[in-house]
């Protein structure tokens, strides 16, 4: 070959290798997120992208600050807690705390914490760290993080608050005493919100900083944010689970409607979908590139009445609302067979669960009844807040606030249907601006306590007691069960609670949900936990 075709050679070369070059993409995924190019160029190479299409962004992502599964979602995966949940269920596993040790009297909690565990930023995980973590949650306020006064009580010197102090026995052991002893405390420990943080993260970038970028020692770190699009994490190459995780990235993409990101799913540009609407199960069902997912029911969707706000201030007025509404006709509209009427503040599947309660009946007359012995006779004008983004527990909480809103027009009561973005709507709810405001919870750990106490006690108005609805009676009880270490007396302790909650009626029980999520059929080894906060270090491609 003469020198002026070798020249050309060896231009043609270096063109079709710049070509090459300029469509690979180096994280693996396109830039709206796109799931196809996870696999690398080859076909013959695993993907190791998992696009995981949701709902709605996350509100922040330093869980302790947080009470949304959209954030959760998100911080289950860059941080650990001490204690672990089953993968499917609420049975406390070993996590960052190897071992633990309780005292007879149930007041004292020794830790053994996992040794060889780093925090993304390199820093070492010890007691010192568990430690710094628990007094940065015990000086917080109730209005930064919700979820520790909703668990423990209180803060710092507050009467209610369950634990008495945190110490370093050693470098690798944790002692943690209690004022009272608390049943659900392991559980409570296993929850997302105390994932642990690192001290010199905190430090360095504050509060707000933390928020916006997290480091913890879970087996993925935090690359970035997009609001309202997208967050991004990546493998943790050190992470203390030997061989895990298996995939390289996980994208979060916000996709808000639910058809939009169903057809994302069969378009290809995602591999996982929250939020499935049961309409469509049996259309994922009969595609054979797809595969469709339940979530373990352990939730409640409501309409939660404000307490404090007239006339949601009569108890009359709340229990013509629970008679005006048909919640059979709901769930059969908008569940499609994959979800029960509720009538209760917590799921059948948790234990202490009161069955012999009769739910109020949908009786328009009795309704309007209640409402002319409530001096409103002639109806009266409201706000119905409908959730502005697809929700496990309510795959469309704008449609369901039509249907009732159409139930509560017959009964004389005109409702406005009011919605906000969803941070702000969670705000603007827990600080008791609604008069009537649909939302629901999926449970944290699998205790009744973690329903009646958190989202209907007094100690939890401003944080997850959104009704503003206080009761001593209520609350004695609950502080009892809390305390109580015999299951049969705990349980009957919740059934008599539960009692005078539903005379009260600071709700109306809507459903309980069996949540549908749909993913790639190669997508292996994804269990959805039925806490809502999946944890994706085991799943691959095949």
């Amino acid at each position: 070959m003469n020198k002026k075709a070798w020249l050309l050679f060896f231009v043609l070369l270096l063109t079709v290798s710049t070509a090459l070059f300029g469509c690979s993409s180096e994280d693996g995924a396109s830039e709206d997120g796109s799931g196809n190019d996870g696999g690398g160029d080859s076909a013959e190479e695993t993907q190791d992208t998992l696009v995981f299409g949701r709902g709605g962004d996350s509100v922040g992502l330093d869980p302790i600050t947080v009470t949304d599964g959209e954030s959760f979602k998100v911080t289950k995966n860059i941080f650990d807690t001490l204690i672990f949940f089953g993968e499917q269920d609420t049975e406390i596993q070993p996590g960052l705390a190897a071992d633990w040790e309780v005292s007879e009297d149930g007041l004292t909690y020794t830790f053994m914490l996992q040794e060889g565990v780093t925090f993304h930023d390199g820093t070492e995980f010890n007691a010192d760290a568990v430690v710094f973590n628990f007094d940065r949650w015990a000086n917080g306020t109730e209005d930064k993080f919700y979820y520790y006064k909703s668990m423990f009580g209180g803060f710092g010197d507050d009467e209610g608050h369950v634990i008495e102090s945190v110490t370093a026995v050693d470098d690798m052991t944790v002692e943690i005493k209690l004022k009272r002893p608390q049943a659900p405390f392991l559980k409570n420990l296993a929850m997302s919100p105390f994932g642990i943080a690192s001290p010199a993260a905190v430090e360095e970038l504050g509060d707000e900083g933390f928020n916006e970028a997290p480091v913890g020692t879970g087996p993925f770190k935090f690359v970035e944010w997009r609001r309202n699009e997208r967050i991004v994490v990546e493998k943790n190459e050190d992470y203390w689970q030997e061989g895990y995780p298996k995939l390289n990235q996980i994208i979060f993409r916000s996709i808000p409607e639910n058809s939009a990101r169903l057809n994302a799913l069969l378009n290809n540009e995602i591999d996982l979908a929250d939020g499935i609407n049961p309409s469509d199960a049996a259309q994922i069902e009969g595609n054979d590139q797809l595969q469709l997912f339940e979530r373990p029911s352990m939730n409640i969707g409501y309409l939660g009445l404000t307490a404090t706000r007239e006339p949601f201030d009569d108890p009359k007025v709340r229990q013509a609302m629970n008679h005006a509404i048909d919640r059979q006709a709901i769930v059969d509209a908008f569940f499609e067979g994959r979800a029960e009427v509720a009538k209760n503040p917590m799921p059948p599947v948790i234990s202490g669960y009161n069955d012999e309660i009769e739910g109020y009946e949908y009786d328009p007359e009795k309704a309007k009844q209640l409402l002319e012995e409530a001096g409103l006779g002639d109806g009266f004008e409201m706000e119905l807040w409908a959730m502005p983004v697809p929700r496990p527990y309510m795959p469309d909480g704008q449609k369901v606030a039509e249907a009732i809103q159409s139930n509560l027009a017959e009964v004389g009561i005109t409702a406005e249907i009011v919605t906000y973005e969803w941070a702000t709507y969670l705000e603007k709810a827990r600080l008791g601006e609604a008069d009537a405001f649909l939302l629901g919870w999926t449970g944290d750990n699998g205790d009744a306590d973690n329903f009646l106490y958190v989202l209907l006690d007094q100690d939890n108005i401003g944080s997850n007691n959104y009704t503003y609805y206080e009761n001593q009676e209520v609350h004695d009880l609950l502080i009892q069960a809390q305390s109580e270490t015999d299951e049969d007396t705990r349980n009957q302790l919740y059934m008599e609670a539960q009692e005078l909650i539903h005379a009260d009626a600071p709700w109306v029980p809507l459903a309980h949900s069996t949540p549908l999520m749909a993913g790639s059929a190669a997508l292996q080894d994804f269990l959805a936990h039925p806490t809502g906060s999946d944890d994706l270090h085991r799943v691959y491609f095949e």
